[in-house]
């Protein structure tokens, strides 16, 4: 399995980056998997300066309805024509972000669902959604371990209520018989979504690759820390595992996640390369 990052917060590299997530993974057998497509057309520069062929990609997956994960989605489905995309049937529902000056909609655009490019293409999930045995989709996570604060400025379509992520959902792909868990922005909690993951294949995942919403928690530094040190502690309680974080986690937050977790941990941003999945190798 490689992975390449299209999109993130922050580049090292050669590619531009924006406030977003989008990954490219390749997989052994040949299928070539799009897990979200940030907020714009940048995924498909990116990949096209990495050599990558949006047009190749067999599944494509948004993770939730918000437009940093699916806004470039009507940039897919003009350049590919074939892959089915897998959205939560709640995830075009309206969503908002509450800013200084009052509630800022951050949903997908809801129009591109009577767009002749979606007809026959989307393919609306809900709980868990079996794609192949070795991949497999799960939302209905229960939020009851280390919920980030960052929520709280977080509304759903009543614009009265917090978003209750119904809508978010996770990608798990087994090759050679490990297990990777792929999580958008983990609004739900990545402890829980861990767990989830758990309860479905009957193990931890090997690697986990995702944002942990820890930007704009509005706590205190004490209390940041403390809660940053509990989810540390929760996550490297899952023996074995590796996390790949990245977005919206935050740089600050992923410098004191690094403290705790050490090798355990590492961040993933837009730096023209891959990570490859092979005997823990890990490319520069």
């Amino acid at each position: 399995m490689k992975i390449y990052s299209l999109v993130d917060n922050v580049s090292n590299g050669q590619l531009a980056a924006e406030h977003g997530l989008s990954l490219f993974i390749k997989l052994d057998n040949g299928t070539n998997v799009l897990f979200d497509m940030g907020q714009s057309d940048l995924f498909a520069e990116n990949a096209e300066r990495l050599g990558l062929n949006i047009a190749d990609v067999d599944i494509a997956v948004i993770s939730h309805g918000h437009y940093d994960h699916g806004g470039g989605l009507e940039t897919f489905l003009n350049i590919n024509s074939k892959a089915p995309v897998y959205v939560h049937s709640q995830a075009f529902e309206p969503h908002y972000s509450l800013k200084p000056e009052g509630l800022k909609y951050i949903g997908l655009n809801p129009t591109i669902l009577s767009s002749e490019l979606t007809r026959d293409r989307l393919m609306l999930t809900h709980n868990l959604r079996i794609i192949s045995e070795d991949m497999i989709l799960f939302s209905n996570v229960e939020k009851t371990i280390c919920f980030s604060p960052a929520n709280r400025l977080l509304y759903g379509a009543d614009k009265v209520s917090n978003d209750d992520f119904v809508h978010e959902q996770n990608l798990l792909i087994r090759e050679n018989g490990c297990w990777t868990l792929f999580a958008g922005c983990a609004h739900c909690g990545m402890v829980n979504i861990v767990k989830k993951a758990i309860e479905i294949i009957g193990q931890p995942p090997k690697y986990v690759y995702g944002g942990m919403h820890l930007m704009k928690n509005g706590l205190d530094a004490e209390s940041e820390n403390a809660f940053i040190k509990d989810l540390c502690q929760q996550l490297m309680d899952i023996p074995d595992t590796v996390y790949y974080t990245m977005h919206c986690t935050g740089m600050d937050a992923f410098m004191k996640m690094k403290e705790y977790m050490n090798d355990r941990i590492e961040y993933f941003n837009t730096i023209g390369d891959f990570v490859a999945i092979d005997n823990y190798f890990r490319s520069p």
